[in-house]
């Protein structure tokens, strides 16, 4: 009898591809790194640190566009792992909200003051606009600064193509809706669509799961909670 699967896409982008990749083998499993956007850090003028109250990321990818001037800063994280990555750029006040977005902002709301500094929202283009609202909603004054791009590659990575062609793909990450519809598209541009019938899509929230309902997955299955951890729960 043939070997079972035993892949495990990660279509994240780096830094976080790796980290994703030790987890995976750490569980047994082999893990493919095909990274369907990548990152580029952008010029951007931050407010003082002594103008702000504390720093928000939304996503690790921030993290390293941040000064060293603001480490001495609370920052406030999305999820454990953009928390591990800002102490290990050396911000020593780290707050991780568990979650997504709105539990950033739930965050926000219990440990800073709306009547105090601005927050920054340290963004990737075209992210962020969600979340800002929410915390002015809340009362806050919020500067909003994009401090990075998501670039889409150009083409299936050569690790994604060489797995789905051999049939040794188990499993495929999703760790955003942007990640996933672009998915998509590059599989159709291959005309690989077909080559995912035995392979089991996890995605990290509903946004994620309906880009890629159109591809005839073994089955589609989204994680509890909008983590990694999560995600990593529900692997074979």
């Amino acid at each position: 009898m043939p070997e079972p699967a035993r892949g495990v896409l990660i279509t994240r982008p780096e830094p976080g591809a790796s980290d994703t990749a030790v987890r995976i083998a750490a569980l047994g499993l082999q893990p493919i790194i095909g990274s369907l956007l990548e990152i580029r850090l952008l010029p951007a003028r931050l407010p003082a640190a002594e103008q702000l109250q504390a720093v928000l990321a939304a996503s690790g990818n921030a993290v390293a566009a941040l000064p060293a001037t603001h480490r001495a800063l609370p920052l406030l994280a999305v999820g454990d792992a953009t928390a591990t990555r800002a102490r290990e750029a050396g911000f020593t006040d780290v707050h991780s909200a568990e979650g997504d977005a709105r539990a950033l902002a739930e965050l926000a709301g219990r440990i800073c003051r709306s009547d105090g500094a601005a927050l920054l929202l340290a963004a990737g283009r075209g992210q962020g606009g969600a979340l800002a609202a929410d915390l002015r909603g809340r009362g806050f004054r919020v500067l909003r600064r994009v401090v990075y791009a998501a670039e889409p590659v150009a083409a299936l990575p050569d690790a994604a193509r060489v797995a789905l062609a051999a049939g040794t793909l188990a499993a495929a990450l999703f760790f955003s809706a942007e990640t996933s519809r672009h998915w998509v598209r590059l599989l159709r541009r291959a005309r690989l669509c077909d080559t995912v019938r035995g392979v089991e899509a996890l995605a990290i929230g509903q946004p994620a799961a309906v880009a890629i309902e159109v591809l005839p997955w073994r089955r589609i299955r989204v994680a509890a909670r909008p983590t990694q951890d999560a995600m990593l729960a529900l692997l074979p």
